[in-house]
């Protein structure tokens, strides 16, 4: 992409990273250090596979860097729910001209700041979030472990016998990796989800994998930073972000689309795989020798880190089911820009300009991006951005705006790989659907990668 920088551009982002996940922030306010055992045992002990109270107190310390509830990533002022609201309900009306899903015409509307959503999407993303948990128990529990140092396939035993005091033996990182799972994760979810909260400016800036019902919400400070930083008109500005978070909502009220995307995600995490050769590399290196059941500071330490144990997960398998994500995720996305585009192009005179600063918003949470898509499955780079919105073009030529709106009549009509970069196959393969009457065994598998 050309380089759009100009006065009034948005400084780079200068996010401290935790070593290992490039843009990924450092996380304010956890230590254990003056955390007596007894709490420290209370907090790890949580029941359930995610430990919600962590992940909760980090997303809400990540999204408002320990500002108070009225601070910035706080409360928002009612003008502000009156206004987006009014924009929002204006949207609307053109989208369902444009999509003709209607359903979104009860999608509910909410102003917002950043510990807002943070804790909404800890809630909309709980089931992808726990079905990982459950992969990560199952692969670090006692027994997984101990079948691995039977079978030979790690040789714990003999790199850790002779270790220093303190060092944890191999029975003990056994017995305690069941009870670090569910802290890695809340630490990891609540900072990943405190992070895009400090980025979003409303729910659809990422294809996320929720499970609740759509909603349009806006992050208000998120909007007046970018608002600002690009000199531009507040209207035209909220309008053009209503437009674009009523058409992803207004696709999601649609069940099997929001199915399809909660079922890639779960699939993704649920498909990774403990690799024996990559762990024992990295307790030979001595990632986990100042690991100390008895000492809260070195499990902090750990916590912080918790790429360490994720990256020995890997699974041939996540591959292929990423690139049935890429393709679904660009169908969405491609749809959203073309409607967008149609509808923002008549009524804002800014749009071109709210345009290059939104390309730009795209690259500088980038980095974002890479890592959600590592742990979930996410996949919406500026490429898939281009595909699918070729694809969509490529429809409405041959079918106009009706032919592409065919898109969410059933789960059958959702591209293949292939279909995306070959719209006219697609358009008659759909036409040829109506000739089977539908017939779920008759259609080609809507993941098909081949």
């Amino acid at each position: 992409m050309a380089d759009h920088s100009q006065p009034g551009d948005p400084d780079e982002p200068d996010d401290p990273s935790i070593p290992g996940i490039p843009g990924f922030p450092v996380i304010p306010g956890l230590d254990f250090s003056n955390v007596d055992m007894s709490e420290l045992l209370r907090i790890l002990g949580s029941p359930g596979p995610v430990n919600w109270e962590i992940a909760t107190q980090i997303a809400t310390a990540v999204a408002t860097d320990g500002e108070a509830e009225g601070g910035a990533g706080g409360l928002v002022a009612p003008s502000d729910q009156t206004q987006l609201e009014e924009l929002a309900r204006a949207a609307q009306t053109h989208v369902v001209a444009e999509t003709g899903l209607a359903a979104t015409f009860a999608t509910p509307v909410r102003a917002m700041g950043r510990r807002e959503w943070a804790e909404l999407h800890l809630n909309a993303l709980r089931p992808v979030l726990e079905a990982l948990a459950t992969t990560l128990g199952q692969a670090f529990s006692p027994e997984a472990m101990q079948g691995l140092m039977d079978e030979g396939l790690m040789n714990l035993d003999a790199s850790l016998t002779d270790t220093p005091d303190g060092m944890p033996r191999p029975e003990e990182l056994a017995a305690i990796m069941p009870m670090m799972a569910p802290m890695l994760l809340g630490v990891q979810s609540g900072s990943m989800i405190g992070y895009l909260a400090r980025h979003a400016l409303g729910r659809y800036d990422l294809p996320l994998p929720t499970a609740d019902a759509p909603s349009l919400a806006f992050v208000v400070p998120n909007l007046d930073e970018f608002e600002a930083a690009w000199s531009l008109e507040r209207t035209d500005l909220r309008f053009y972000v209503a437009i674009h978070e009523v058409v992803h909502a207004a696709t999601r009220s649609v069940s099997w689309v929001r199915e399809r995307l909660l079922a890639l995600a779960t699939d993704y995490v649920s498909a990774y795989e403990l690799d024996p050769t990559v762990l024992e590399n990295r307790l030979g290196d001595g990632v986990f020798e100042n690991l100390d059941p008895n000492d809260p500071s070195s499990i902090q330490a750990l916590a912080e880190h918790p790429e360490e144990l994720l990256g020995a997960l890997r699974s041939d398998r996540q591959r292929v089911l990423l690139e049935h994500a890429r393709v679904f995720h660009a169908v969405l996305e491609g749809y959203a820009d073309i409607v967008l585009e149609r509808i923002g192009r008549n009524l804002l005179p800014s749009f071109d300009r709210i345009q290059e600063a939104m390309a730009r918003h795209r690259i500088e949470r980038g980095e974002a991006e890479r890592f959600v898509e590592g742990l979930l499955g996410l996949a919406a780079d500026r490429d898939d951005y281009e595909r699918g919105a070729a694809f969509c073009r490529g429809v409405v030529e041959r079918a106009g705006s009706d032919g592409l709106n065919r898109l969410w009549e059933s789960a059958a009509m959702e591209p293949t790989a292939n279909e995306l970069v070959a719209p006219g196959l697609w358009l008659a393969r759909i036409d040829l659907d109506l000739e089977l009457d539908q017939d779920p065994d008759q259609h080609p598998d809507p993941g098909d990668v081949t």
